[in-house]
């Protein structure tokens, strides 16, 4: 049986993880070709492209990145509105932050009653089916 919260059917973990594993994708390559042009900068670049790709597209694209427009699923604040540009980033560096303490913010989402990751509790968002 699928989990709820109000009247929104909350995506799957497996789900997530193929829409995240699709975006990775999709920004190592971007940020393979700009990192070759920028060497000097290197992290750095990545850092900003992928901060870029998720505020625009969790803010300008109902909440879908690419990844998660072909898995179907969106995401939204907690109370069921659109994400603001600070939510968008901060959910963002809240990956950072998950992959930093041994992957514990990530595997959080396995055993969270509505499957919120450690980036979801910072910005107060749910992952939903579209």
């Amino acid at each position: 049986m699928a989990k709820t919260v109000g009247s929104y059917e909350l995506a799957t973990v497996g789900t997530r993880f193929i829409a995240i594993f699709i975006d990775g994708i999709i920004l190592a390559i971007v940020g393979s070709l700009l990192v070759g042009i920028g060497r000097e900068a290197g992290g750095g670049v990545s850092f900003i492209v992928g901060l870029a790709y998720y505020w625009f597209f969790l803010t300008h694209q109902n909440g879908q990145t690419p990844g998660k427009k072909i898995m179907n699923i969106r995401v939204i604040k907690t109370d069921g509105s659109d994400l603001s540009d600070g939510d968008a980033i901060l959910r963002y560096i809240g990956y950072y932050i998950n992959s930093f303490v041994l992957l514990l913010g990530w595997i959080w989402a396995l055993f969270d009653a509505n499957s919120q990751g450690w980036h979801d509790k910072i910005a107060q968002t749910y992952v939903v089916r579209a």
